[in-house]
């Protein structure tokens, strides 16, 4: 599944580029900024959330909010009503997910009070308007707090000591986290995106051990392979 948004976007594009010749060449007429076109880089991202990622509740929002947004700007609705109603479903939604985190992550959370009792740190990578790369060959690996605003991290665990459950929090804004992950541990994701996506592309689920992701993603990735 975490080619599904590549595959989509590529089939938009040859589509794209489809209509484009046939409307070139008189056999096919329309316009291709049509209103509300803008509506279509929240509608088919969203798309690719929902086959693509475990927790569908994001980009499911966002398809709705895309298509809203796209019916309004062909005045099939109203933009006054859908702003009058914006904020009381938007503080709705995300108290929602506030709550349903909340009890996702108790596990991590109690880890993270572990490490800090024991007098341990989670390591740092942070990443903005630049790349940062942090590599934890052959060293023991407690947890991570990773944070890309404009910029990217790379986090290799392969080759890392894992022997108990860990913990890393990811902010993830307008930018990329890549996390590769050894075969001996299963990943389980509580983190949350807005606009943005959380790829958990590998994960052994008979492994004795545990990495949390928790934190947030707004647009811009989290991939885990």
């Amino acid at each position: 599944m975490r080619n599904t948004k590549k595959i989509i976007w590529g089939l938009l594009l040859i589509t794209v580029a489809v209509l484009l010749t046939l409307n070139s060449l008189g056999i096919l007429e329309f316009e291709l900024f049509f209103d509300g076109w803008w509506t279509l880089f929240i509608i088919v991202p969203s798309i690719a959330g929902i086959f693509e990622n475990k927790d569908k509740t994001d980009s499911l929002l966002g398809l709705g909010i895309g298509i809203v947004f796209l019916l309004c700007a062909r005045d099939i609705l109203s933009w006054d009503m859908v702003w009058k109603m914006a904020l009381p479903i938007f503080l709705a939604s995300w108290g929602i997910k506030i709550l349903i985190s909340a009890f996702r992550r108790k596990k991590s959370h109690k880890i993270v009070k572990e490490i800090k009792a024991d007098g341990r740190e989670l390591q740092k990578g942070i990443a903005v308007f630049c790349g940062t790369e942090l590599n934890f060959d052959n060293a023991v690996f407690d947890g991570a707090k990773l944070i890309a605003c404009f910029g990217g991290v790379d986090c290799d665990l392969r080759n890392a000591i894992i022997d108990r459950d860990c913990v890393i929090h990811a902010c993830c804004v307008f930018g990329g986290i890549d996390i590769k992950v050894p075969d001996n541990v299963k990943v389980v994701n509580n983190a949350s995106s807005i606009f943005g996506g959380i790829d958990i592309g590998k994960s052994n689920n008979s492994a004795a051990h545990t990495i949390y992701i928790d934190g947030i993603c707004v647009f811009g990735g989290i991939d885990v392979r």
